[in-house]
């Protein structure tokens, strides 16, 4: 059985973007395999199950429910630390994203970073949504490769239309996301302008992805349907 790796915060990681590769990968029989920095069982970002304002902005009704089947798993549970990393085999590495202050810790973190490194260089598939390609930016991996991340005008309409309200809820550092990946050396690859529809399970009328050889990549919880089924088709199995 083909193993992928979910490396997580402690806290604060998007819902959309952990519970749905879990059910795409799961339901064709691949073993996800969840590491914490310390192995604590990890938790969503609460706004995204709440609503961030208003009861508005927060994950949609099936990853919700695929997320509350994902924390029932043994495997959500009971992580792995990120120190044991090097020494597991794995077939692939899921990169999820997020916003909230919890995720600086999965973000900033060097060892973390070195792991990536090693497991990039391998290559083998490794999928990246939104924030999740500044592990991949930061890890410096990325130089003359064509990858999506969370676009500029996404987290500025995300933040300007919100900080009366949740304050900085939505700027996780001060360079944009999108300004840090170009900054690294990476060729982003623009999708079509979105901040309402999301793409579906059977429906990618409305999501993008960007490919370049085993690495595929989105910009935001509306693309993780589809990159979930590009990066399985990546694991070839």
């Amino acid at each position: 059985m083909a193993r992928v790796l979910f490396p997580l915060p402690d806290a604060d990681f998007d819902v959309t973007e952990v519970a749905v590769p879990w059910a795409v990968l799961t339901e064709a029989g691949i073993d996800v395999v969840f590491a914490t920095e310390s192995g604590v069982t990890p938790a969503c970002d609460p706004l995204l199950l709440t609503g961030v304002v208003f009861g508005q902005l927060g994950a949609e009704a099936e990853p919700k429910h695929l997320y509350g089947k994902m924390s029932k798993s043994n495997a959500f549970a009971a992580p792995l630390r990120w120190s044991a990393l090097d020494d597991e085999p794995f077939d692939g590495l899921w990169l999820a994203g997020g916003h909230a202050p919890g995720m600086r810790q999965y973000l900033g973190s060097e060892p973390l970073q070195a792991s990536v490194r090693r497991f990039w260089e391998s290559g083998r598939p490794v999928g990246a949504i939104c924030h999740g390609t500044l592990v991949l930016a930061r890890a410096g991996v990325l130089r003359g490769r064509r990858t999506s991340c969370l676009e500029k005008y996404m987290e500025q309409a995300a933040y300007f239309s919100t900080a009366w309200k949740v304050g900085r809820y939505y700027r996780t550092y001060e360079a944009y996301v999108e300004d840090e990946v170009r900054a690294s050396g990476a060729e982003v690859v623009s999708g079509p302008i979105r901040l309402f529809s999301r793409g579906q399970r059977g429906d990618h009328r409305h999501a993008f992805v960007v490919e370049d050889g085993a690495y595929v990549s989105g910009r935001w919880p509306g693309d993780a349907w589809l990159v979930a089924e590009r990066f399985l088709a990546k694991l070839g199995v």
